[in-house]
């Protein structure tokens, strides 16, 4: 069924993903055999150890996946913890980053050659829009604020590299995590919440996806008599 192709899928991105963070774009692996006095190349030889550590990364995450019980119920908590802890699992097994690792990741790549504080703010609301994040709380909008104080402050555009600035900046900060009720004590219970986000997203896809190809089923002749199934009901290691 597709639902199952599309488990399958996930479990090919989350062995893909440290490939594609490095780069921030997939990259192409063809192929190796062996030919008759062809040298090996530095590069071949690399782009060889990334297909064995990507296909090792899948190999993994489809043993855990066809043991652990996976329920189709984004609606139900339950489910949704159950499944991003099976996500969690393969992380673990595989070797692969968190959402939240990712996103570090992804921060650290696009913001190192910035020069100026208000482009870096800028980048990150860019990074959190592209990945599908809400700023439910407000707090790019009062970081900005922070940043316009600042900067007013010190009659010029801050740079990152003015320590003094950055100084400011970081205290303002401070005020608005405070304000906001965020502690750095509290970040692990974030990072949960945004992987449950995930879990949950992910398992509304399963089911769309699931429903779909029933209905398409159940749509030819030999299966109009038959009864479409709970997808709650769905066991996905069948599929597998």
């Amino acid at each position: 069924m597709a639902f199952s192709s599309r488990l399958v899928s996930k479990s090919r991105q989350l062995c893909g993903n440290g490939v594609v963070l490095q780069q921030d774009r997939l990259i192409p692996v063809r192929h190796f055999a062996k030919e008759a006095n062809r040298p090996v190349l530095k590069g071949d030889e690399m782009l060889k150890n990334i297909f064995l550590d990507v296909k090792k990364k899948f190999e993994t995450a489809l043993g855990i996946l066809r043991k652990e019980k996976i329920t189709i119920d984004p609606k139900d908590p339950a489910a949704v913890s159950q499944y991003a802890n099976v996500m969690k699992t393969i992380r673990e097994k595989a070797d692969l980053f968190s959402e939240s690792q990712r996103i570090q990741h992804t921060i650290k790549t696009r913001t190192q050659d910035i020069p100026d504080a208000r482009t870096y703010l800028l980048t990150l609301k860019e990074i959190r829009i592209r990945r599908g994040l809400t700023d439910e709380l407000g707090a790019e909008a009062m970081m900005m604020d922070a940043l316009e104080k600042v900067e007013k402050e010190l009659k010029k555009p801050l740079l990152r590299n003015d320590k003094k600035g950055m100084a400011l900046l970081l205290a303002e900060f401070d005020k608005v995590n405070q304000k906001l009720g965020i502690r750095k004590e509290d970040l692990p219970k974030y990072e949960e919440q945004l992987e449950l986000k995930k879990a949950k997203a992910q398992l509304e896809e399963l089911e769309k996806e699931a429903l779909e190809a029933m209905e398409t089923q159940a749509k030819r002749e030999e299966f109009k008599d038959e009864a479409m199934v709970d997808v709650k009901s769905l066991d996905i290691r069948n599929f597998i």
